[in-house]
Order: structure tokens, then sequence, then C-alpha cells
């Protein structure tokens, strides 16, 4: 159709010439476990006189391919800046010979956000160093303090320290390294070694839950030199949430990566429709696929009404160590 100003757009028209749908409805298909080779079959049936299309094996993985690859590319390019980040959770996932990182941001009032996955072969220096780089570019503040749970990985530790500077504030998962010190300790020994790391951990008072570990860790390092020395190992950072004052609730959800764990534990029933990781960029797809599939069913945090409490440690924080410079200067102005 045309008028004098040129050609009209139909928007029924747009409507039914639209292939976005029917690459949605493949996507939900292949996340809850549909696989190529049976889409057809998850379709309502046709009348005999009607030829299916597009719903082949190759099509629909054509199809699969190029709209997941649309969304990690929305997803990894997304804007930054206006999300006020409290709490920062990082944790990975291995997938055959690959390895992804998964940044996941929590706001002052306990929303949470998927902010992007990285691959490579391992927890190295190189895809550590390019996680918290793009965040930056995208305009993640550094700042002004920011809570940061990781688990052991030393290289993901030094690329957040290099990135982020004293405005990190690092807290060790206690799961991981409970599960560390057990994994050196023998079968009988380990429900009473981790009775006693609860409770440390559990403990209110930073001083005391130290002596404790401490204590502990000179029992073991006799008999079990290295279940001590692991226990040692980032002792203090595991203990960050205690001095924060909060409530048990909000202490039990930062005080681990179970956050980011739970995130990613979608992509775990993918791996069973994948029968070979032909290489790494279908791993991110797949896992983004997986992600954002969870986000639609996103939660506030457990504790989110004490998230105040938090916000108010970490702006005392910034006033000790000179931090949170915008701020500062919108006061002034």
């Amino acid at each position: 159709m045309r008028t004098a100003a040129g050609e009209v757009a139909l928007p029924t028209f747009q409507t039914m010439a639209a292939t976005d749908p029917l690459d949605r409805r493949i996507v939900e298909q292949m996340v809850v476990g549909v696989a190529t080779r049976q889409y057809a079959r998850s379709l309502e049936p046709l009348e005999p006189a009607i030829e299916s299309r597009s719903t082949s094996k190759s099509t629909v993985s054509r199809r699969f391919i190029a709209r997941t690859q649309q969304q990690l590319d929305t997803w990894r390019s997304r804007p930054l800046d206006d999300l006020v980040l409290t709490v920062l959770p990082l944790d990975g996932v291995h997938l055959g010979d690959h390895c992804l990182i998964v940044a996941f941001g929590i706001t002052e009032d306990g929303t949470k956000h998927a902010l992007g996955p990285w691959e490579g072969p391992s927890e190295n220096s190189t895809i550590c160093r390019s996680l918290p780089a793009n965040l930056t570019s995208r305009g993640l503040r550094t700042d002004r303090s920011v809570l940061v749970v990781l688990d052991g990985s030393k290289a993901l530790r030094k690329a957040v320290t290099d990135t982020f500077g004293p405005a990190a504030l690092l807290q060790r998962c206690q799961i991981h390294k409970l599960r560390n010190v057990l994994d050196h300790l023998p079968e009988r020994q380990r429900p009473w070694m981790k009775t006693k790391l609860q409770r440390a951990y559990n403990c209110d008072d930073v001083a005391l839950a130290k002596r404790q570990l401490q204590g502990l860790a000179r029992q073991l390092e006799t008999d079990h030199p290295s279940a001590a020395e692991s226990l040692r190992e980032g002792l203090d950072e595991t203990l960050t949430i205690v001095g924060l004052g909060l409530s048990p609730t909000l202490r039990r959800s930062l005080s681990t990566t179970n956050a980011a764990e739970s995130l990613i534990s979608r992509t775990r029933s993918l791996k069973r429709n994948v029968k070979r990781w032909r290489n790494g960029q279908m791993v991110v797809r797949w896992v983004a696929a997986g992600v954002l599939e969870a986000v639609k069913g996103f939660r506030r945090l457990k504790g989110h009404k004490e998230m105040p409490k938090l916000v108010a440690a970490l702006r005392a924080r910034d006033q000790q160590f000179g931090l949170s410079t915008r701020e500062t200067a919108e006061r002034v102005a």
C-alpha cells in the first residue's frame, strides 16, 4: 500500500511475516528439554492436507543458534550504569573441556540481575581479567564498596582486586572452603569437623570465630597438615560477612556463592541434550539460554529486608577508604 508520502507498513502483515515468535518458541522448547529431532512432535497436530515447514532438525538447529546468539549479544552489551550493585557473586561451571564464569549482581533492594557469561579452558588469569573488564566497560561502578563473593580461584580474586582495588570487599564462599577442608580428611572425621566449622561461621563475633577456626587448624596440623593449610588459607575472608552486623538470614544468603550457583544450575539440565560440545561459542550460547530462562523466575534475595544494613556498612567503608567520590562531588555541588 502507498500514500503520497510513500509506502505504508501494515501491522498485520508485519506480525504474520515476523519469524521472532517462531524462533522464541524453538529456544523455549530446547531449554525445557525437547531435542531438535523431536521438535515437530512437540507441535500441535496438523490436518493431513497441511504440509509442515521449518520443523526439520537442521532448520530448528539454525534458528536456535541464531536466536541464542542474538540473546547472548544483547545480554553481553547491556549497559550497567543504571544498576546500583551492592553484591557481586561470581562462580563458574564446567561443561566438557570448557569453563564458564557467570557474573551475578544484587542491587540495594535485593533484586537479582544476571550480568553475563565468560568462557575459557579453565579459571585462568585471561578469562578472569576479561570478566571485570567487560563489566566496567559497560558502566559498572568501581569507585565505591561492593561485596564480592568468590570461590577459591586465585586468578579471579586477583582480577577483582586489580579492577576494584580497595572498593572490593571480598567474601570467600564458606561452603567451598568447608568442602576443601573436608576433602583432606578421612570420612570418619568429616562430620565433627563440619559441625565445628559451621559453628564458627555462624558465630556473631569475628574475633571469636577466628579463634575457633585457628584452634581447629592447630588440631589438624599434626595428623592432617593439608587440611590445616586449607583452613588457614583465606581464613579472614571467609569471615568478612560476620563483621557487618547482618541478620542470620541475610548472612546465609551472602556468605556463599549459592546465589550464583542456583542461577547456573539451570544449565546442568541442558547437558543431557548435548552429546558433544563442538566449541566454546556453543557452550556460551547454551549456558546463556539456560540462564536467561532462569531469570524469568527470579525472586528477591532471602533476607532482602535487611539490605539497608549492608548498604550502610558499605557506605561507612567508603568513608573510611575515601571512596564514592561521585556522591561526594554531588553533595558539594
